[in-house]
């Protein structure tokens, strides 16, 4: 049980790598240019999910934990981004990277940190990470792009393609149009609600077959 209590380091440190590579090595970068570098921006978030879903969550730190996530985000995370958006207001277009990058970022954490309050409150680790699984397949569902596109205060007409949804776009080849990321964020949604309900508690909980327990007896029976 010890050894087990310490599963979550691993892919904790397995997500160490790219987020360093994400947020600190690379420059600031908004578009997404293949599915691969979808992939690759995705890990940290996939990994953390991981790492929350294999945590104790009898952990006596738990209410601690907890509390330090609200003054990570009140101490840093929120000032932080008011930072950035006064920084992008300052320099236009040409700050617009780092401020989506910072937005990214934040949207990782609320996600995360859910997640990890569900955990904390004795969710067990399949219904923890079918949660976080739905998370990220939510966060890349373009509901968001969509709903910019919908709420911004257009000039004029509201503009017939997403071109700033570039994850959507790699998967059509060019800026998808207002259909394709409704078509794109529907299908997300529906996979997510797929994940949330597949009943993997009853796959885990069904019974050995006849054989093999015939000969998990007969093994016991000799020890």
């Amino acid at each position: 049980m010890y050894r087990r209590n310490w599963l979550w380091v691993i892919p904790a440190l397995l997500g160490t790598a790219p987020i360093l590579m994400i947020m600190v090595i690379r420059a600031p970068d908004r578009t997404i240019d293949n599915i691969g570098e979808l992939l690759f921006k995705l890990s940290p978030l996939v990994f953390a999910a991981i790492t929350i879903a294999l945590f104790p969550r009898r952990s006596r730190w738990a209410g601690g934990l907890i509390v330090l996530g609200y003054l990570c985000y009140m101490g840093y995370l929120d000032s932080a981004y008011a930072l950035r958006v006064l920084t992008y207001v300052d320099q236009g277009s040409s700050g617009f990277a780092q401020f989506y990058q910072f937005t990214l970022l934040v949207n990782s954490f609320t996600v995360l940190f859910a997640l990890f309050a569900y955990r904390m409150g004795g969710a067990d680790t399949v219904s923890v990470l079918k949660a976080g699984l739905a998370g990220v397949v939510i966060v890349i569902s373009g509901l968001n792009d969509l709903s910019f596109w919908a709420m911004a205060p257009w000039a004029g007409s509201r503009p017939d393609t997403l071109s700033w949804a570039s994850h959507i776009g790699v998967f059509f080849g060019h800026p998808p149009t207002v259909a394709q990321a409704v078509l794109f964020a529907a299908v997300h949604l529906a996979l997510a609600g797929v994940i949330l309900a597949l009943p993997v508690h009853r796959w885990l909980a069904r019974p050995a077959p006849d054989g093999q327990k015939a000969h998990e007896g007969g093994s016991n029976r000799r020890t």
